[in-house]
């Protein structure tokens, strides 16, 4: 009888251990009221669930922007419905717009004054290439890639909200892979700064994204529908 009861609790550990494993890593460590982490899994998620983004908006895609931001889609969900009215508290900027060589310097500038770490969120098709000015557009800038580095872009024109919301999910899976440790060292026996853990890099699970051995002729059959 003593024999049953042990093997039936370990097969209850064993189906909990199994629960929690599916878990996301916050819930995978809470059990008895005690909270087990990293400091670096915990700064990520605070800082996942807290993006300021920038008051800034170019032209139409703007629209959209602030349509993400009201009540019908409700960014704040995310932890990032705190639209900043300076550079000086944002975190992520959002060129929402056309962006004309004129308004460049501009854009740059307030890249400048928003705080270390920060990202860029590309929207609308004009933001990305050029848009509909791509050719014969001469005062528009081919992709505001070539003024401050993006993070996440988002083509459409204009995209919905839905779309923003996406771009801003991404924006999280990018600081949650964020890391702060440092490898060890190695060398001389002088005590020297390891470098730094390389970032994880997430790849969206839809993007159609293939990585080939060799990438000498393009891929173009891995999004058909096969069986």
């Amino acid at each position: 009888m003593q024999s049953a009861n042990v093997v039936n609790q370990q097969a209850g550990q064993q189906q909990l251990l199994e629960m929690l494993a599916s878990q996301p890593w916050i819930e995978a460590r809470v059990e008895e009221n005690v909270f087990t982490t990293s400091v670096e899994q915990a700064i990520n998620w605070a800082r996942q669930s807290s993006i300021w983004p920038m008051t800034f908006g170019l032209a139409c895609c703007a629209i959209e922007m602030m349509a993400a931001g009201a009540s019908r889609y409700d960014m704040d969900r995310f932890g990032a419905g705190a639209f900043r009215a300076t550079p000086r508290q944002a975190d992520l900027m959002i060129v929402a717009g056309t962006v004309t060589y004129k308004m460049a310097s501009r854009v740059r500038r307030l890249y400048n004054m928003m705080p270390d770490p920060k990202f860029v969120i590309a929207m609308g098709a004009c933001t990305v290439g050029g848009g509909p000015y791509f050719k014969w557009g001469y005062h528009v800038v081919k992709g505001v890639d070539l003024v401050v580095p993006v993070d996440v872009y988002i083509p459409g024109c204009p995209p919905r909200p839905e779309a923003l919301l996406e771009g801003l999910m991404r924006i999280q899976d990018k600081i949650k892979g964020h890391r702060i440790a440092k490898k060890k060292s190695t060398g001389s026996g002088f005590l020297t700064v390891g470098e730094k853990v390389e970032d994880e890099l997430p790849i969206p699970h839809h993007s159609g994204y293939v990585s080939t051995s060799v990438d000498i002729e393009p891929v173009r059959d891995h999004q058909k529908i096969t069986g």
